[in-house]
């Protein structure tokens, strides 16, 4: 393993983490919300995007990706390759 590879490695695993604290994150909010708050939170989260519950799935669940991509940007932008 070259040390190029290595600084790869750590920017995947720092975008996986980030990913996972945001789909934690979430989660943690979704904790105790009855089916009623839950659908109206992401039918709210559709409408963002001019969409109804469905969309708001998508939303939801883009959130995450968006995170670790990110943190892999940023990581890649201060780490030297």
């Amino acid at each position: 393993m070259n040390n190029n590879n290595k600084n790869n490695d750590g920017k995947e695993v720092a975008a996986g983490v980030a990913g996972a604290g945001t789909a934690a994150a979430i989660g943690g909010a979704a904790l105790g919300a009855s089916a009623a708050e839950i659908v109206s939170g992401l039918a709210t989260a559709g409408s963002l995007v001019g969409g109804g519950m469905a969309a708001g799935v998508a939303v939801v669940a883009a959130a995450p990706i968006a995170a670790a991509a990110a943190v892999y940007g940023i990581i890649s932008f201060f780490c030297d390759d």
